[in-house]
């Protein structure tokens, strides 16, 4: 597990999204003597003009997109519009095609100026991209960066994240004790043999949060920082991975003593393919609301948030595929 994917604590504002009118896109004059730009750079240019013009938000062109049988992540939208990445998979070309016709473009207004896919796979160098430093996803706990320095963190990027998993359990007095995480990880680069992960209590528990029970990996040094319930502890693969070789790990946390618990969050660093969370409640405590919510890296608001529901086994969860850096979760209200 990465050092970039800790327990997000903190109780988080709301953002109320803005309510969408379609408007057609204003056409731009071209600036004088400009360069010519690429096409990704157009494209990302001529989406963002458009979102702008149409008063929609990222989260309801979303619905809209899905309401249609396409999906496409609000964290996803945003990086095509600022050009971090581009549409290359049939779903994505296809809800390019469904934004024309939603911001009031013409027929490929969009998708016409969509650049070669970029290339990918084993042989391509270098690790994932738009992997981010502790610094930018814990902006607050400057002791996380110092932490990181001591123990000579590995680079962010040279383990892939296929799955992440967590479970986080909650007992009869409403206090979440016990979190278990289950990843799947791919070397970008040969002789990979540790990772780093990062827990923190809540802010009125004492002391700080204890892995135990680390299967396929074992348990190398460990700083704790009590002042904040900080854990960063290092994980030793089974055995170093070449180039393209994957690993199994799981672990689980034992969570301090405090108050009623109203959250759990994860903070993510890397893109990950497959993000679950799930949140097991006690029958005979359950919350009174509960709902999903998105951060951007280091945002002190929401971007998303959404009512879940609370099915008959008392849990709740969450699920995101091609999950960008930044914060995801779940939180909820007792009474």
């Amino acid at each position: 597990m990465s050092t970039y994917y800790p327990q997000n604590t903190a109780h988080l504002r709301l953002v109320e999204q803005q309510l969408p009118h379609a408007v057609a896109l204003r056409e731009l004059p071209p600036s004088a003597g400009a360069e010519r730009r690429p096409a990704t750079s157009e494209f990302a240019a001529t989406l963002h003009s458009a979102i702008e013009a149409s008063g929609l938000s990222l989260d309801r062109i979303r619905t809209e997109l899905d309401r249609q049988g396409v999906r496409v992540s609000v964290t996803t939208l945003s990086y095509w519009r600022r050009g971090r990445s581009q549409p290359e998979r049939a779903s994505s070309v296809r809800a390019v095609a469904l934004l024309e016709q939603l911001l009031g473009l013409p027929r490929t207004a969009l998708s016409g100026l969509l650049g070669p896919p970029r290339p990918r796979g084993r042989w391509v160098t270098g690790g994932p991209q738009d992997c981010l430093p502790v610094a930018t996803i814990w902006p607050e706990e400057q002791r996380i960066a110092e932490v990181f320095a001591e123990l000579d963190a590995p680079p962010t990027g040279e383990l892939e994240r296929l799955s992440v998993h967590d479970a986080c359990y909650l007992d009869a007095n409403r206090f979440g004790s016990l979190l278990r995480t289950r990843q799947v990880v791919r070397a970008t680069t040969a002789g990979v043999s540790r990772c780093l992960v990062v827990h923190q209590a809540d802010e009125d528990a004492v002391g700080c949060p204890e892995l135990t029970s680390v299967r396929h990996a074992r348990l190398g040094r460990v700083r704790r920082c009590p002042e904040i319930g900080l854990l960063v502890a290092e994980l030793l693969l089974d055995r170093p991975l070449g180039l393209g070789d994957c690993a199994v790990f799981e672990y689980e946390v034992e969570l301090p003593p405090g108050g009623p618990t109203t959250v759990y969050g994860r903070r993510f660093a890397t893109p990950v393919r497959e993000y679950v969370l799930q949140v097991h409640f006690d029958p005979t405590a359950v919350p009174a609301h509960c709902e999903r919510y998105e951060r951007d890296p280091g945002a002190l608001q929401d971007r998303v948030r959404e009512r879940l529901w609370i099915g008959a086994s008392a849990s709740a969860h969450v699920l995101a595929t091609d999950q960008q850096p930044g914060q995801r979760g779940i939180r909820w209200e007792w009474e």
